[in-house]
């Protein structure tokens, strides 16, 4: 029996979850101070370690790509989560609630994955890993237009669409690093 996609995207989110709630038992919900500019920024320097290290060849801080993929998932989901609530709402947010919204968004992005691999067949697993990371950057370059632009779009996708993207991007970076060992 070979494992889907689905399999491997579910085990992926339950490990980020695992970080994500680990982390809110240690800090609460001080992420919740930050504005989604903020949030765009964090994955964007997350992205950006992720390139550099691409085209260098080499790191000199001791934390591997993939944790940095991990971070660009959780500031994803982080950002949804800013985005419904607001930055400047309740502050304070249980370790339970804060599970049970990861949760909800975690299940939208796999439901957009599995819709869109359907269309796509897959296409992402013929990709290169520095491609998908090239498609992070432009989906944050894209999000932060949209920012600047005060959500305002004439044609595209808003916020919401492109952080659910960068989320399903790096899974499949995910997916690939792990198979790729």
């Amino acid at each position: 029996m070979s494992i889907t996609t689905n399999d491997q995207y579910t085990k992926i989110l339950h490990d980020c979850k695992a970080i994500f709630v680990k982390k809110m038992h240690d800090y609460g919900s001080a992420w919740r101070i930050m504005r989604t500019t903020s949030v765009t920024d964090q994955i964007y320097i997350k992205a950006n370690r992720i390139r550099s290290i691409e085209q260098k060849g080499e790191m000199r801080i001791q934390e591997d790509i993939k944790g940095e993929y991990i971070a660009i998932i959780n500031y994803a989901i982080i950002g949804l989560i800013q985005l419904q609530l607001g930055s400047n709402e309740q502050l304070e947010l249980s370790t339970e609630e804060g599970e049970e919204l990861y949760t909800h968004y975690a299940t939208v992005a796999q439901e957009l994955m599995n819709n869109k691999n359907h269309d796509y067949g897959e296409a992402w697993r013929d990709m290169r890993l520095s491609s998908i990371t090239d498609l992070i950057l432009m989906k944050i370059l894209r999000t932060k237009q949209i920012e600047d632009n005060n959500g305002t779009t004439l044609i595209s996708e808003g916020i919401d669409a492109n952080y659910l993207d960068m989320l399903n991007y790096a899974v499949f970076a995910l997916i690939r690093l792990a198979e790729n060992k």
